[in-house]
């Protein structure tokens, strides 16, 4: 992969880390809300889980 592509995939990591950090952030709030087993935060759960795949996929393929 090309300086240029490493590049992009450290923007992009950047930028999961951000949204990443700030669904926490959300997690935390809707489960003191809502509880630990609403569909709010296993939603919140979920899409957590989604971004951080996707981060450890892109920090692999920097790696690699």
């Amino acid at each position: 992969m090309g300086d240029w592509g490493l590049y992009m995939i450290s923007i992009e990591i950047e930028e999961l880390k951000k949204e990443i950090n700030q669904i926490k952030k959300e997690l935390i709030q809707v489960a003191e809300k809502t509880g630990l087993n609403s569909q709010d935060t296993l939603y919140c759960s979920q899409k957590l889980d989604k971004l951080i795949m996707t981060y450890q996929n892109f920090s692999y393929k920097k790696i690699k």
